[in-house]
């Protein structure tokens, strides 16, 4: 038994359930801290203050998050007690608590996003009428319900609802034909991809929270007359801006498939009435990155984790298409990608699949077994490997640009090892921090 307790669970994906990788059960965060959170995600809105009602526990994270981004004075807390669940007080606990930290800002903020917590829901806390009764006392502030309430992940887990929650402060404006949205990112879409630059070339304006600077040009999203998603945890940010104001929305995720993306553009141009451009030249510069990247591995061993891209079984396709030997994949559900793992199944049959967060893969980091890539931060951490790509959920890259980003930083890890240690506990890739 305790011999087993050293093997990491896995899986060869030929003998894999696609509806079931592995069970649930005891589960272990490795700390790989590169993910973004909800506190860091309620940062975009410029001048946006965050209040988060829970117990002492919870509120011990979140706290140290606002510090490790040097941004204490953007959040507050309300510490919820035992007494609290049991006196009938939790609506009155939260609105005097929220009223009272916003008199005491030397400044009302155009946003206030109040979290409440898991034990607030097992209670029946009523929050509308928490939200109702602050917005009355203070009609210069919006109010956000928002929701720190990790267990429901089964089911909508907080970094969605939180992504859907940040775009309701928005109010209707005139459409403006000539403005475009990129919705629910952490981070800006590099503005060298294809579709950076079919949106700026056809002389649309380009709207994005992770560019606001201001809470004005923040408001200025809803004035977009189309909006793209390219991330599955911002469907509900699209839907919401769909619903309040008619916005139509393009799902054009960050595929690794040729076709796919090049399909993706086409329908992207379509909807904006301008010509598809030719992409020959992008897809062969791409497959010349990923040449080179071979030439540069050999057959040294690749891992591939799912917190490094949206889409690591399409990544692990495109890369063995082209000779590079990924042997591990670190993943816990299939998703959209069952085309790609089906792929892998019929053409590599002996790929591993490792789960990322069972207790079994706590001792999985203490030996390096063989020199390897490591792509992403989960993957540097089990494999004990200082040669990783230091990337979250595609950093911002994005079509066949993306391909050769990717394949150059990879290039790149293989040569010149990191100090992983110092850099898996940056909370949240490239946020400002006090660690570094």
């Amino acid at each position: 038994m305790q011999k087993n307790l050293k093997k990491p669970p896995s899986v060869r994906i030929a003998d894999a359930d696609p509806e079931c990788l592995f069970l649930s059960g005891l589960e272990y965060n490795p700390p790989a801290r590169g993910m973004w959170n909800i506190v860091q995600m309620g940062m975009l809105i410029p001048g946006a203050h965050q209040i988060y009602g829970c117990a002492q526990g919870c509120l011990r994270g979140v706290i140290l998050t606002a510090a490790e981004m040097n941004a204490l004075e953007r959040l507050s807390w309300i510490s919820l007690t035992e007494e609290d669940m049991f006196n009938g007080t939790l609506e009155e606990s939260l609105i005097d608590g929220t009223a009272e930290i916003v008199d005491r800002l030397e400044q009302h903020p155009p946003v206030v996003l109040l979290f409440l917590s898991c034990m607030h829901l097992f209670a029946g806390c009523d929050f509308d009428a928490v939200i109702a009764a602050l917005s009355e006392r203070f009609p210069d502030i919006t109010f956000v319900d928002c929701y720190m309430t990790p267990t429901m992940r089964e089911t909508l887990p907080p970094v969605v609802q939180t992504c859907r929650q940040m775009y309701l402060p928005l109010q209707p404006l005139p459409k403006n034909p000539k403005a475009v949205g990129i919705i629910g990112n952490d981070r800006p879409t590099d503005e060298s991809s294809e579709l950076v630059q079919i949106i700026r070339g056809a002389g649309f304006t380009l709207r994005d929270l992770t560019l606001c600077k201001t809470y004005e040009e923040y408001l200025q999203l809803a004035e977009c007359s189309l909006n793209i998603t390219y991330l599955p945890t911002a469907s509900g940010a699209a839907e919401l801006l769909t619903e309040r104001f008619d916005t139509p929305s393009l799902y054009l995720p960050n595929s690794f498939d040729y076709d796919e993306i090049t399909a993706h553009y086409q329908t992207l141009c379509d909807a904006l009435g301008i010509p598809c451009p030719d992409f020959s030249a992008d897809i062969a510069a791409a497959d010349a990155a990923l040449d080179a990247l071979k030439q540069t591995l050999g057959n040294m061993p690749a891992a591939i984790d799912y917190t490094f891209v949206s889409r690591p079984f399409s990544l692990a396709v495109l890369l063995l298409k082209h000779g590079i030997n990924v042997k591990y994949l670190i993943a816990d559900t299939v998703g959209e990608e069952s085309a790609a793992f089906g792929w892998l199944q019929q053409n590599f049959p002996a790929l591993m699949i490792l789960a990322p967060a069972n207790v079994n893969m706590l001792h999985h980091h203490t030996d390096a077994a063989e020199p390897l890539l490591a792509f992403g931060q989960k993957a540097a951490y089990y494999f004990a490997s200082d040669h990783f790509v230091n990337l979250i959920l595609n950093g911002g890259y994005y079509g066949f640009s993306g391909i050769r980003a990717i394949a150059a930083l990879a290039a790149d890890a293989c040569r010149t090892p990191k100090d992983r240690r110092a850099l898996l506990r940056h909370k949240g890739f490239g946020c400002a921090s006090c660690l570094l």
